[in-house]
């Protein structure tokens, strides 16, 4: 039964590690959530939710997914885009198909999935949007380029939705996570910017890497996602990027 004054959020990449941190934590504090992602979420899913389970990276798909989130909800206070792919390896060896297929998952998606969201969020009143880019749009590495390009336009389109939807008292910011335990982060271990025999090892050397010695947990990026979508936590920021690293970017790589 939906609450009076009632808050709705819809997350993207629902069924992976941030994503479901973040579906359990905006759930817990009492919003309904619409949740999508192309693999399926399993049955600890919010009982008054909405699951849709659907690959964003096709644009018809989309319009569909926001077909079924107004036969749901008439309003729409929060967008969290971060559903992702990644291709790990050298430029070079890098296809136009793996290229595009990056962009449509990263970057068309949140362009689309904003322009959809837009008329919900009006109905609203107003609302927030987070972007779940990467430490990549700002300090990357070797072997991942498609992704930190990606992750860059979408701190560019972040700006732009910022001015743009400001009449309507939409904000849009970005976050942008460092290390964190996650499938997305042991499948990339595997291209060879870590040193250690097996993925414990990677992930112990890559934590020493970090200012505060550690991976970070799916749910401290959660509760970052949440300070940017909740308006009495984070009112005045829009267009922002805010970057929860444990420290990653404040060191200098010669050090």
């Amino acid at each position: 039964m939906k609450e009076k004054n009632q808050k709705t959020v819809l997350i993207t990449g629902a069924a992976g590690g941030i994503g479901r941190a973040t579906v359990h934590h905006f759930a817990n504090k009492g919003w309904r959530v619409i949740a999508v992602d192309r693999s399926p979420f399993g049955e600890d899913f919010p009982v008054d939710g909405l699951f849709i389970q659907s690959d964003i990276s096709i644009g018809e798909n989309l319009e569909s997914i926001f077909h079924q989130a107004r036969a749901f909800t008439d309003r729409l206070h929060a967008l969290v885009n971060n559903a992702a792919v990644q291709v790990a390896k050298p430029l070079v060896e890098t296809s136009v198909d793996e290229w595009d297929a990056v962009m449509a998952s990263n970057l068309r998606s949140v362009f689309l999935g904003i322009k959809l969201a837009h008329p919900l969020f009006v109905a609203a009143g107003g609302g927030a949007i987070v972007n779940v880019s990467s430490v990549h749009a700002i300090a990357t590495s070797a072997n991942i380029a498609a992704y930190a390009a990606s992750k860059g336009g979408l701190l560019a389109l972040t700006r732009a939705v910022a001015i743009e939807f400001a009449p309507d008292n939409i904000r849009c910011n970005a976050i942008l996570p460092g290390a964190v335990d996650t499938p997305m982060l042991r499948a990339g271990l595997n291209r060879g910017h870590v040193s250690g025999d097996d993925i414990l090892q990677r992930l112990d050397n890559l934590a020493r890497k970090t200012v505060n010695g550690r991976v970070g947990q799916p749910e401290e990026i959660a509760h970052a996602i949440y300070f940017l979508a909740d308006e009495t936590q984070s009112s005045f920021m829009t267009g922002q990027a805010l970057v929860v690293d444990g420290g990653a970017t404040a060191r200098l790589s010669t050090e």
